[in-house]
């Protein structure tokens, strides 16, 4: 992979400053990716904002720090072919991540796509196909729970777990809102919409659903379907692609019973062991998400927080009988620094000195395949 090297301008101010530019300034943008990029403002600086809303583009460009505004520009194809981008982030509607990245890969720009990468294996191979054509290791997908510090120490620590017994994979969570409230952020939402683009991400997700259902599953497209994919795609890629990581792919889902958007109750089949795997939200204040893995004498427990509320930690509990019959319990808070920061972090090596990627878009289409044996799995 090639070493990152950029010629400093008035927007830059030391070469070792990557420029950002940014598409989609809704709320994730607005509460995370501006005040974090701000807070690593040594490693990162915002140059351009992309939204189809011209208020949101306003209020985000008055949120960046820096010697200079961001530019701010309707035009995705300024963003990606401006020479005073080096990454673009995009953090606008899933539908139409595959479009955006298309082009900034052939603008020969590093990527980050915040995660769920797409709807459909299709929008993701066709990511995957540009990356290739880029030259390869130009995309990372933001998966920013597995770049916490307690996961990564829990990875380790289930690697030495012996046979896993049993697992069980949660994330319940109340209203966002809640939580982007009290984030300090001062979030707006905007309706300054043209009708021709909501019109155009109806049409999409519309297109999208079709595709990911019927063409690739095989499984008719219904109000209850469709409401299930999009809600699994959006909240369950957090914990599936966690779940890959630490205990790897299941084998197939041995019961799905999808109740409402307030619940997905399933059961993961694994080589000698079983996962229960809850997902879903519902209008009670709390963050409520977890993995937990059962060995013979020690049970790991990673526990994440709400993203949308600074520092606040994610924490790692050890349960263990040791070898003179003695119990232990153990909780390992590392730091204080959320996922989202860590994540950036580990963005800013894989530009720089060309480190390694682990959560790279083929990587994030196996949760698409995952979703697939859920979907498949829903009685009939």
């Amino acid at each position: 992979m090639e070493m990152f090297s950029i010629t400093p301008t008035e927007a830059t101010p030391s070469s070792d400053v990557i420029r950002v530019g940014i598409i989609g300034c809704g709320m994730v943008t607005q509460v995370i990716h501006v005040p974090l990029l701000n807070s690593l403002s040594h490693l990162f600086q915002v140059t351009y904002l992309y939204d189809v809303s011209e208020d949101a583009m306003k209020h985000s460009q008055l949120k960046v720090a820096g010697i200079s505004r961001p530019k701010t520009t309707r035009s995705i194809e300024e963003v990606c072919n401006a020479p005073e981008v080096d990454l673009v982030l995009i953090a606008n509607n899933h539908a139409f991540h595959a479009s955006v990245a298309v082009l900034a890969l052939q603008a020969n720009k590093f990527v980050f796509i915040e995660k769920s990468i797409a709807l459909t294996l299709q929008d993701t191979d066709c990511i995957i196909a540009a990356d290739k054509a880029a030259g390869g290791s130009r995309v990372f997908v933001g998966y920013m729970r597995r770049y916490a510090a307690a996961f990564v120490d829990a990875v380790k620590e289930v690697g030495s777990i012996g046979q896993i017994r049993y697992a069980r994979v949660r994330d319940i969570i109340g209203p966002n809102s809640v939580f982007v409230a009290q984030s300090g952020t001062h979030a707006r939402t905007f309706s300054d919409y043209h009708e021709e683009d909501s019109e155009a991400l109806r049409i999409k997700t519309l297109n999208d659903i079709k595709q990911a259902l019927q063409a690739e599953l095989g499984i008719p497209v219904t109000k209850e379907t469709d409401m299930m994919w999009q809600m699994l795609s959006i909240l369950g890629s957090h914990d599936l692609s966690a779940m890959r990581e630490i205990i790897g792919m299941p084998k197939g889902v041995v019961g799905f019973s999808p109740c409402s958007i307030t619940g997905a109750p399933a059961i993961f089949q694994y080589p000698g062991f079983a996962v229960a795997y809850e997902s879903g939200v519902d209008q009670v204040a709390r963050f409520d998400a977890s993995i937990e893995i059962f060995g013979d004498t020690k049970t790991v427990k990673v526990c994440f927080d709400s993203p949308f509320i600074k520092s606040l930690p994610t924490t790692m509990m050890i349960k263990e009988s040791l070898p003179d019959g003695s119990y232990r319990e153990s909780t390992t808070r590392r730091t204080y620094e959320d996922p989202f920061a860590l994540e950036l972090k580990a963005v800013y090596d894989w530009v720089v000195t060309g480190k390694t990627l682990k959560t790279t878009p083929t990587d994030a289409r196996q949760d698409l395949v995952i979703l697939g044996m859920l979907m498949k799995a829903i009685p009939t």
